[in-house]
């Protein structure tokens, strides 16, 4: 189950990191246009992966919660907007040339996560994660140092996903279930950006019909890469599936920079420390699970 897993985790990177590549074919559609038919594209293939899964109970259970406690949808809508905004970003990222500054934020999250557990849930910090979070201080200071401020998509990744994580956590959605309400909820605005944007999205779907099965691409990705991404968390101890989880920020750097962006000479000081922080937490990583590995060999 083990090897499933990796195969699974790895897979969800990898299809991560190609949706930063296709965007490009989805011109001459903007990033609204883009998000909007990404919603609407991956909600059918999401039921279709949660059908197979067998996990289609789960809808059916938070609409249950809704007719019993209706106050319970404002927490889902605010759910559906910390959920969505961030597909937004991942893709506006690379359309708009920011594809860095996303990516970036996608490497501070794990650390986030490290602060949020030491604040929120009392976790005190290991020797390794007390190194990883003074070296993703320096680059942070160095950026602030540099340009006065860390850029708001940087921050918007590494913030507001913590927050998304606890807040399903919370309410008892953290399932495939809660991301199709997450995705559902947000429709009506999709349908909206098509059909009020500066350019109607269909009139640009007329004009170039090979738009057509890149938006199908785009749905099949998305739910596929998410899939991937749920089964590879079912087969994988918790501290390897997290290690996993890193190849897709570094994907995300590749494809940025295979688009056109650059790291600036300047801006090197703020990457590799963070990227050093990274380095260190995948070292206590592995030396956890290779404690792990003697023990069972031990108990053998």
């Amino acid at each position: 189950m083990v090897y499933q897993g990796v195969a699974y985790s790895v897979l969800a990177s990898l299809t991560f990191g190609a949706l930063y590549f296709f965007t490009t074919l989805l011109y001459p559609l903007d990033s609204e246009q883009t998000f909007a038919w990404r919603m609407l594209s991956t909600l059918p293939f999401l039921t279709l992966f949660m059908w197979k899964l067998g996990d289609l109970h789960f809808i059916a259970q938070i609409a249950t919660r809704i007719r019993r406690h209706p106050q319970f949808l404002f927490l889902l809508f605010l759910s559906s907007f910390l959920c969505t905004t961030q597909l937004w970003l991942f893709l506006w990222g690379p359309i708009n040339g920011r594809g860095l500054q996303v990516s970036l934020g996608y490497f501070l999250l794990p650390l986030v996560m490290v602060l949020v557990g030491c604040l929120l849930y009392k976790e005190k910090l290991s020797i390794y994660q007390r190194i990883a979070v003074v070296l993703a201080a320096i680059g942070v200071g160095h950026e602030l140092w540099r340009i006065g401020h860390i850029a708001w998509e940087t921050i918007y990744v590494a913030l507001a996903y913590p927050f998304y994580f606890f807040l399903r956590k919370k309410m008892q959605t953290d399932h495939l279930g809660g991301f199709w309400w997450d995705i559902f909820l947000i429709l009506p605005v999709a349908c909206a950006l098509l059909v009020w944007g500066e350019q109607a999205s269909f009139s640009l779907i007329a004009q170039h019909p090979y738009l057509i099965a890149s938006i199908l691409g785009l749905g099949l990705l998305s739910a596929f890469g998410l899939g991937s991404y749920i089964l590879a968390s079912r087969y994988l101890p918790f501290i390897l599936f997290g290690l996993l989880s890193y190849l897709e920020p570094i994907l995300l750097v590749l494809a940025s920079m295979s688009l056109g962006e650059r790291i600036e000479p300047d801006e090197w000081f703020t990457y590799v420390p963070i990227w050093a922080a990274v380095m260190m937490l995948i070292i206590e990583g592995l030396v956890y699970l290779k404690h792990q590995h003697k023990g069972k060999m031990h108990a053998g």
